[in-house]
């Protein structure tokens, strides 16, 4: 696992001026044509996201894994999705770590659990993304690019495990971000929390009513399970608790905004104050 420099150096070495790496034209236009959400910005907003995704690929350390080759347009892609959520916030919001790992599709990660009896059941969990306080950021480079589900939901894993760093910024994952008194003037902290536990407790209570309809012998994750959930408007599993609600409903928030604020426009509203940016408007 190698820093991202060598390989950039070889791609597009000579758009790289000391610690900041310019995008070529070609490179760039090409990115935002695999993300069309991102033409919701204005002219000046994409200027700034550009130069935000340049200084994001040289500040951190992106390496590929499990025989991944890391092309400059999966480093440029990744970036871009990984510097909307902070286009208004900010870099220093993704401090603290360093290290972002690509594998080409779902990565098994080890998990152990405790039953009540006290007997511990180890077994591997298959991923597309996962973000450790104070450590790396690792994604699936098959799901970090945009797509929907069979559901038609769209979702970014990108967006959504960078949120997960957000929220980790005070070392707590509870969908609660710190929120800066600079940035974050007038801000709420206690109208968040009603407003997260409101969306989140209705959304549980719209699965749990889904659950009780499913005929019986269904997996709940499997794939036939997957039409029965699919007029929700968030991923079933924004329902997992209430850090997973903040980093899902980031994703549809900048990938499909309507579908969100029609939803939860309260919450809608909220994340569009956190985040200092409604994706709205930009129509």
């Amino acid at each position: 696992m190698g820093h991202n420099f060598p390989m950039l150096k070889d791609l597009v070495g000579r758009f790289t001026r000391g610690r900041v790496v310019e995008i070529p034209d070609a490179l760039w236009v090409s990115t935002l044509a695999a993300l069309p959400f991102i033409e919701r910005l204005s002219a000046e907003e994409r200027l700034r996201l550009r130069e935000l995704a340049g200084n994001l690929l040289a500040s951190k350390q992106m390496s590929g894994a499990a025989g991944l080759e890391l092309t400059a347009e999966i480093q440029v892609n990744i970036a871009v999705q990984a510097c909307l959520p902070v286009l208004n916030l900010g870099l220093d919001w993704y401090r603290g770590w360093t290290e972002i790992i690509v594998y080409p599709d779902e990565f098994l990660v080890p998990r152990a659990v405790t039953d009540d009896a006290g007997v511990t059941h180890e077994y591997h969990e298959p991923l597309s993304g996962e973000a450790w306080h104070g450590g790396p950021l690792v994604l699936s480079w098959a799901d970090a690019q945009v797509a929907t589900t069979e559901g038609g939901s769209p979702y970014s894993v990108v967006i959504h495990e960078f949120a997960h760093k957000l929220d980790l910024l005070d070392g707590d994952a509870d969908g609660l971000p710190p929120f800066e008194p600079a940035v974050h003037a007038g801000f709420s902290v206690e109208r968040w929390k009603v407003v997260l536990d409101e969306s989140y407790e209705r959304f549980v209570a719209e699965l749990e009513l889904i659950e009780m309809e499913l005929p019986p012998g269904i997996d709940l994750d499997s794939r036939e399970a997957d039409s029965y959930f699919a007029h929700l408007p968030l991923d079933a599993y924004a329902g997992d608790d209430e850090a997973e609600f903040f980093a899902v409903s980031s994703e549809v928030f900048f990938v499909d905004p309507a579908r969100l604020q029609r939803a939860f426009p309260d919450w809608y509203a909220q994340l569009a104050g956190f985040y200092r940016q409604d994706p709205l408007l930009r129509r």
